[in-house]
């Protein structure tokens, strides 16, 4: 019997390295929404979000009360500069099959903690699922303290939450956008 700790080849060596997208942030940025890592659609775009099933721009759309999803995306990354709202991810390249987080191999961290630093102005971080909130604290360490700190419910269809439940813990974020921290 072989020793599967021993064994060197895996699935994830398998899989090509995939490179995540850029942050898309402001020297003013104050809130700043984390993701996991892009999906395939995606990545595919360039696009944060790209999947047109996932819901984030419907869900950002409600709590900033702005036409997110009707939007393009240039002028999506335009509104969110303007309300001085940010978006990366938490994991900046992996290997991975398809575009479920279970499914992420060897991620690399992306450097959060750098990014939150150069940000004078930011006073809050969203979470957009559970993997990001868990990989995103541990990147923050104690800088997390002097944030506000959200972690809401995943956009992705494939977190089967009803939209409305999404909705209304997206919503809850709306109150405190504008607020110093």
């Amino acid at each position: 019997m072989i020793d599967r700790q021993l064994v060197p080849a895996s699935a994830a060596e398998e899989l090509p390295r995939l490179q995540g997208l850029a942050p898309q942030v402001a020297p003013d940025t104050r809130w700043l929404v984390l993701g996991s890592f892009p999906g395939v659609a995606s990545l595919q775009a360039q696009q944060y979000y790209g999947y047109p099933r996932n819901q984030f721009w419907r869900l950002l759309g409600a709590a900033l009360a702005l036409p997110l999803a009707e939007a393009d995306y240039p002028a999506r990354l335009a509104l969110l500069r303007a309300h001085r709202v940010g978006l990366w991810d938490v994991i900046t390249a992996t290997q991975r099959r398809g575009s479920l987080d279970s499914q992420i191999r060897d991620p690399q961290g992306s450097d959060l903690l750098s990014l939150v630093q150069r940000l004078p102005d930011l006073h809050t971080i969203a979470f957009n699922g559970g993997t990001a909130a868990r990989i995103g604290l541990r990147q923050l360490g104690p800088e997390a303290a002097r944030l506000r700190i959200f972690a809401l419910p995943s956009s992705s269809p494939a977190y089967t939450l009803p939209f409305a439940d999404k909705r209304e813990a997206w919503l809850k974020i709306a109150s405190e956008l504008d607020q110093p921290s």
